[in-house]
């Protein structure tokens, strides 16, 4: 099975190749920005008919998208994450090779949830940043495209190679921090914030089973349980041997509300980015995902637990100490 990985520098797609080049029967093609990428190619600027030209040289059974912006303004935001995927489906519906296209989404287009609930693959979107609104255009694009195709809404991946924006990486450069300067306490905010933590290595085993499945439309991957950023930390904390005290300087500010009406993206977009979300990634309080379609129509189930996520998001940050 020949599969073009879209993406294979970033957080996840570095581990999705990982798992894709494990499979003896894939022969796999990255096509990235950088230079190590087999094809040099800028999905946010490239023409559709350039990118059609070079599947149906390749000829890909397996089209999968890991590329995207995580960060920055809504202009840079949709230019990566919608039009670049704009991009992928027009050349794709051009071409001849009639590719499967796994499309690598985010709970960030779900929006805050009611706390104590399970998010399902039927809940309305109400993405409350511009990274959600911008993953959730590509993900409208997708379904609208006529292709065979499957978005996998990843809820927030950690693991070796965490961001260092992110949560966890915060918290685990912080507590490398205070280790090095011998502090006897850590204050943190926001400790919370509860979310649906599943690991980068099991994402990527999604990837692969909806490589090869027949599934379409939108699949969650998460655990099926929110933790709280505060236990999160303290089993961190456990972990990398800090024996300080943990103390919250505040505490979340309310959430967005649920019932608010839709209002369109490109207007959402630039409320956004003038108003802040009071949580970076726009999903309030709580987020846990209804893993069940996973399971049902891909076969898969995390088998990673956060514990041994965060031992490895530790070492990487005790290597700097």
């Amino acid at each position: 099975m020949r599969v073009l990985l879209l993406g294979a520098n970033g957080f996840l797609g570095r581990f999705v190749a990982d798992r894709l080049l494990a499979d003896p029967a894939v022969h796999l093609t990255a096509l990235g920005r950088g230079d190590d990428a087999d094809v040099r190619f800028d999905l946010a600027g490239g023409s559709p008919g350039a990118l059609t030209r070079f599947l149906d040289a390749v000829h890909p059974g397996v089209v999968v998208n890991c590329a995207g912006a995580t960060r920055g303004g809504a202009r840079d935001l949709t230019r990566h994450n919608t039009v670049a995927v704009a991009t992928v489906c027009e050349a794709m519906r051009r071409s001849s090779c009639s590719a499967r296209l796994v499309q690598v989404g985010c709970a960030s287009e779900y929006g805050p949830s009611q706390p104590g609930s399970s998010t399902a693959e039927d809940a309305v979107p109400r993405p409350g940043g511009p990274y959600g609104v911008s993953k959730l255009a590509a993900t409208e694009l997708v379904l609208g495209s006529g292709l065979d195709a499957v978005v996998l809404r990843v809820f927030s991946p950690v693991g070796p190679g965490t961001p260092a924006g992110s949560p966890l990486g915060r918290l685990a450069e912080t507590m490398r921090r205070a280790m090095q300067s011998g502090d006897p306490e850590l204050k943190l905010s926001g400790l919370g914030v509860q979310r649906d933590f599943v690991d980068v290595r099991d994402v990527a085993r999604a990837v692969h089973a909806a490589s090869l499945s027949a599934a379409q439309g939108v699949v969650n991957i998460g655990t099926g349980r929110a933790v709280r950023l505060r236990d999160a930390a303290a089993v961190l904390a456990r972990v990398a041997g800090y024996a300080g005290a943990l103390h919250e300087l505040d505490t979340p500010p309310a959430r967005l509300p649920i019932g608010a009406p839709r209002a369109s993206a490109e207007s959402v977009v630039e409320h956004l980015s003038a108003t802040p979300s009071p949580y970076p990634d726009g999903c309030g309080a709580w987020q846990q995902a209804d893993v069940r379609t996973a399971r049902d129509r891909l076969g898969w189930r995390p088998r990673i637990n956060l514990e041994e996520s965060l031992a490895d998001i530790w070492m990487e940050a005790a290597c700097r100490i």
